[in-house]
């Protein structure tokens, strides 16, 4: 979905839609959010006209949309790697550029048997990696119920369990020494800077999904320093994080073990760390990999991206 301007709180504009889904209507939607200040409103506007069944309808998600609710809450779902992620309020909506981090997963445990998703939140991560992989042991966890009762709705067309508890004492012991792909796309804001996040984020999402410490790193490192335990031979653990942040997160994943590596995506900006569980070499740190858009890590098909939501946090 678009990247979004917080929309003001103006007076409600529904009055003026036209009693029927047609030009006429979609101009009135097109106006009424971008006098909001919706930046890519005739996206927003051809999304909502087609959930809406009523006019009635879309005169009440016109009205959440302009009073600032995000769009992926005013329609129920988010696009991630071509497919639609049910949302709702009090859950981190994905971003797309998390995407970067389910291709790099793929592009360095693509024979994968069993995945995780740890601070799942909507459980996009495991769901994409599931629809990527084909058949797979797939787990998802979150301290959070919401979050594990929106993960459940998202991951059940894969067959995966989702689990409420704190990082790993959420997951089965069974899991211990099994897991090929560890994905955790954990809070990494430090917590000075959370109150400088878009109005969408600070305001709708659960502070939970974004608050990392006071560095932004406390969460990161906890699974670092755990993750060897989990984790199979050759097995790795990808984390979202700041370019800002990637030095003190390299030195975490080291520490605990693992053969890490940095990888970065120039458009969408995104830094991924990756850590990986070779007996023969621990603790080893390899040089920063960047692609640019011309370079994508993995190809994948489904539709072009939508949203390009920007601005740091999970």
């Amino acid at each position: 979905m678009p990247s979004l301007s917080s929309p003001s709180s103006s007076p409600s504009p529904s009055s003026s839609l036209p009693s029927a889904p047609s030009r006429l209507a979609r101009d009135a939607v097109v106006t009424a959010l971008r006098a909001a200040g919706c930046v890519f409103a005739e996206d927003e506007a051809r999304l909502i006209l087609a959930a809406a069944g009523t006019p009635d309808e879309l005169a009440a998600m016109v009205d959440r949309r302009v009073t600032g609710l995000p769009l992926e809450l005013v329609l129920g779902w988010a696009e991630f790697r071509g497919l639609r992620i049910a949302v709702e309020p009090g859950v981190f909506v994905p971003r797309r550029r998390t995407e970067f981090l389910v291709e790099q997963a793929l592009a360095h445990a693509l024979d994968a048997s069993v995945v995780v998703d740890l601070c799942c939140g909507s459980g996009a991560v495991g769901a994409a990696l599931a629809a990527a992989l084909g058949p797979v042991e797939l787990h998802a966890a979150d301290i959070d119920p919401a979050a594990v009762r929106c993960a459940r709705r998202n991951v059940a067309p894969f067959g995966g369990q989702v689990h409420t508890g704190d990082l790993f004492g959420a997951l089965p012991d069974t899991l211990r020494g099994r897991i090929g792909i560890l994905a955790a796309n954990v809070p990494y804001v430090p917590t000075d800077e959370v109150g400088l996040l878009p109005a969408e984020a600070r305001d709708h999402e659960p502070h939970v999904a974004l608050d990392g410490g006071p560095d932004g790193l406390d969460v990161l490192r906890r699974v670092a320093a755990e993750a060897s335990r989990w984790l199979a031979p050759g097995g790795c653990l990808l984390i979202e994080t700041s370019e800002r942040q990637a030095p003190t997160a390299l030195e975490a994943f080291t520490r605990s073990g693992l053969s890490s590596r940095l990888i970065v995506s120039e458009e969408p900006y995104v830094a991924v760390v990756v850590g990986l569980n070779h007996a023969d070499r621990q603790g080893q740190s390899e040089p920063p990999r960047r692609f640019s858009k011309d370079s994508p890590a993995v190809p994948h098909g489904g539709a072009p991206p939508i949203n390009q939501a920007a601005g740091h946090g999970r």
